[in-house]
């Protein structure tokens, strides 16, 4: 599956991409943030997650940048269908945050969720990584006012307080369905 976004694109990592991913992730201060990433990340940890392929139930993308140079790997977005409600996750590398990329691969994925016929999505962030909220929120998501605890591989396997959001996807107008999303905080229309 690949998306094109305004100043992105999104696509599937193949096995010659572990170098990139190696290069993003391999910060601490990254890693520290992501639920299924080990620390210290080595290469094998890269050359492993570039050569397997996504379970059927998740959607993994690279967020590329392109430009007259090539396309860097700035990050990955992924959509996890295993649950329920379908879980958004995603990373920046650091020379490349605080410029909207995380917000706009956010959409391109929310976009892709409605492709596929998601009706909600859930994310979630730790609670000191509040830029992380910010992105969700101004994706659209909502707050659900759950926090729970959360394991975090990156930080050594501790469980790790997390903040809970949802975005519902289908249009509360519909066939005369007014009722929010569960677990989402958005009123009624």
């Amino acid at each position: 599956m690949f998306m094109r976004t305004e100043r992105l694109f999104l696509r599937p990592t193949f096995p010659e991409d572990w170098r990139e991913i190696y290069r993003g992730i391999n910060d601490a201060g990254v890693v520290r943030m992501l639920a299924r990433a080990p620390w210290p990340y080595r290469p094998e940890d890269a050359q492993q997650f570039c050569a397997q392929a996504a379970e059927s139930s998740e959607i993994r993308l690279a967020i590329t940048l392109p430009g007259t140079d090539g396309a860097p790997i700035i990050g990955m977005i992924g959509l996890d269908r295993s649950e329920d409600v379908p879980e958004v996750g995603y990373w920046i590398a650091r020379g490349y945050r605080r410029q909207g990329f995380a917000s706009e691969a956010v959409q391109g994925v929310i976009a892709i969720a409605r492709m596929l016929g998601v009706k909600q999505l859930q994310a979630g962030h730790y609670i000191d990584n509040p830029a992380s909220g910010g992105v969700l929120r101004k994706a659209g998501f909502r707050e659900t006012g759950e926090v729970r605890p959360t394991h975090a591989l990156g930080r050594g396997g501790e469980m790790v307080l997390s903040r809970r959001y949802a975005l519902c996807l289908r249009d509360p107008c519909a066939n005369g369905d007014n009722q929010a999303c569960p677990r989402d905080n958005r009123k009624p229309a």
